[in-house]
C-alpha cells in the first residue's frame, strides 16, 4: 500500500502557483484576487474560509472576504454578486455553499461571471467540462486527478468506479475520468448491488458522505482508492467514506482522511483563481 499525501502535494502545487504569480505581478503591476461569500455562520464554512484566506496570502494573492448575516436576502446576495463581477480587483468569486434555507442556490451561482467562476459551478462552465472544452474544472474532481497522477497510475483504459452523482463531486468526477478514456461507471442509492460494482473498480472514487461505508471485501486487490468523504466516525474523530484501516490492506495507492482530497481541493481553488487571473489580463 502506497499513500497518496495530499499535503505533500498540494504544498508543491502552492509553491509553483506562487512562483508563477510573482512573475506575473512583476509583469502586469495587478495581484490576482480572490472574494469569497459566506452567509451565516456554519462553524465547517467559517473553517474553510479562514482556510481559503490563508492559502490567499501564502502564494500572494489579494482576498476580499464577504460575510453576511443568515437573515440576508436574495436580493442582497445577488447585489453583492453584481458588484463583485464589475469589480476589476476580483478574479475570482466563490460562494460559500450550503446556504441557508430560504436563499436560491442555483440563481446565486447563475449570476456569477463564468469568467470569475472559480468553482465551475455556473452552468456554461459544467458545459464546457462535458465537451472537454473548460477554462476551469470543480476544485474537487481537478484534485482527484492530480493525486490520481501523482501515483503514477495511467487513467487510460481502467475501470473506474465513482460512488456518489453530486454535480460539486460525483458528475464531474466521471466526466474528467472519462476525459483521459478511463471506463466510468457511476454508483448511487438507487445502484442494485454496489459491492459488484466496487470490485471491478481499478479505480476508486468514494464521494457519498457516509462514514467508512467501503469496506475491504468492497475493494479489488491492488485498486487505487480515493476518498472524497469527510465525516465524523462514532468517536467524533475525522475520517472519510472509505475504512481506511481496512481498506489500506488490498489497496496499491490510497488517500487518507484528513489529508488526502481537502488539501488538493483548496490548492485547486489557488490555481483556478490564477487562470481566472490570466483570462481577465489576456495572458491565457
Amino acid at each position: 500500500m502506497n499513500l497518496i499525501d495530499g499535503k505533500k502535494i498540494a504544498a508543491q502545487t502552492r509553491e509553483r502557483i506562487k512562483a508563477e504569480t510573482e512573475e506575473l505581478v512583476k509583469k502586469t503591476g495587478v495581484t490576482p484576487g480572490l472574494a469569497v461569500i459566506l452567509v451565516g455562520d456554519d462553524p465547517a464554512s467559517a473553517v474553510y474560509v479562514k482556510n481559503k484566506t490563508k492559502d490567499c496570502a501564502e502564494v500572494g494573492f489579494r482576498s476580499f472576504e464577504h460575510i453576511l448575516p443568515a437573515s440576508a436576502t436574495q436580493e442582497e446576495l445577488m447585489s453583492l454578486v453584481g458588484e463583485l463581477n464589475k469589480d476589476t480587483a476580483v478574479h475570482g468569486i466563490l460562494c460559500q455553499l450550503p446556504l441557508p434555507k430560504g436563499l436560491n442556490e442555483r440563481e446565486i451561482i447563475n449570476a456569477i461571471e463564468p469568467k470569475k467562476d472559480v468553482d465551475a459551478f455556473h452552468p456554461s462552465n459544467v458545459g464546457k467540462i462535458m465537451i472537454g472544452n473548460y477554462d476551469f474544472l470543480p476544485c474537487t474532481p481537478a484534485g482527484v486527478m492530480e493525486l490520481i497522477h501523482s501515483s503514477g497510475v495511467s487513467v487510460s483504459g481502467k475501470k473506474c468506479v465513482v460512488i456518489g452523482r453530486s454535480n460539486i463531486v460525483g458528475k464531474p468526477m466521471a466526466m474528467l475520468l472519462l476525459h483521459e478514456n478511463g471506463t466510468v461507471t457511476v454508483c448511487h442509492s438507487k445502484t442494485v448491488d454496489l459491492k459488484a460494482e466496487t470490485l471491478q473498480a481499478d479505480i476508486l472514487v468514494a464521494a457519498v458522505g457516509k462514514a467508512k461505508m467501503i469496506k475491504a471485501d468492497m475493494v479489488k486487490e491492488g485498486a487505487v482508492v480515493i476518498d472524497v468523504g469527510m465525516n465524523r466516525d462514532e468517536n467524533g474523530k475525522l475520517c472519510g467514506d472509505v475504512d481506511f484501516e481496512e481498506v489500506k490492506e488490498k489497496a496499491s495507492y490510497i488517500t487518507p482522511v484528513p489529508g488526502g482530497v481537502g488539501p488538493m481541493t483548496r490548492a485547486t481553488l489557488m490555481q483556478n483563481t490564477l487562470t481566472a487571473y490570466k483570462l481577465a489580463m489576456g495572458l491565457e
